[in-house]
């Protein structure tokens, strides 16, 4: 049966640089997802992993996945608080593949990104390398579940109380996509590496034997 185990922040980088070494092919760089709704926050966990990483001379790009978000007159076709358009229609999957994930691994290039998604202009980035021993950690929402060709699939589960809890008042609205989420997803069962993440000062780890 699988258990979850109490960890520190540091301990928890510390695993997760570990982890990612021990799934390097060697033979392109490591895709990784870093799946989280926003009310995690998981800029210091990617801090620290992105530390370790370089420490253990692997070099690191971290990809913000709201970058490859749509042009704003796809996304907010249906307004800007449209729930079946933010779970399914905001993040440009198409483009995150073709730009970065099958890139990367072909030839070590990628887009670091592609749109501001607060004023939706082109970001105009050029394209980026990254060697074979790389690591690419991209961070976001509702990254799982829709056919991205990750090497390893991390995903902070927060819980639906937790979620409220925590999730600013101007993105209520987004609760109901969570929901769906675990219901049509499961990214928690699904994951390679589950953190429980209701307390980031707390927080529990599961790593899934690779299958």
């Amino acid at each position: 049966m699988s258990r979850f185990t109490p960890i520190t922040p540091e301990l928890l980088a510390d695993r997760l640089t570990e982890l990612c070494d021990e799934r390097h092919s060697g033979a392109a760089p490591l895709r990784v997802a870093l799946d989280a709704p926003a009310c995690a926050d998981l800029a210091v966990p990617i801090r620290l992993l992105a530390a370790g990483l370089q420490a253990a001379g692997r070099p690191v790009a971290v990809l913000d996945a709201t970058t490859f978000y749509r042009d704003a007159s796809l996304r907010l076709e249906h307004g800007r608080t449209d729930v079946d358009s933010f779970y399914s229609g905001w993040l440009d999957l198409a483009a995150l593949r073709r730009e970065v994930l099958d890139p990367v691994v072909a030839d070590g290039r990628y887009l670091p990104s592609l749109r501001d998604p607060g004023t939706n202009r082109s970001t105009r980035a050029g394209p980026e390398s990254l060697p074979a021993a790389g690591v690419l950690l991209v961070h976001g929402e509702l990254l799982l579940g829709a056919g991205l060709p990750f090497d390893l699939t991390v995903h902070a589960a927060v819980s639906r109380q937790a979620r409220k809890r925590l999730t600013a008042e101007d993105r209520q609205w987004t609760l109901p996509a969570f929901d769906r989420y675990d219901l049509e997803v499961d990214p928690a069962g699904t994951a390679d590496v589950v953190i429980r993440y209701d307390d980031a000062r707390r927080p529990a780890l599961l790593v899934r034997q690779p299958r």
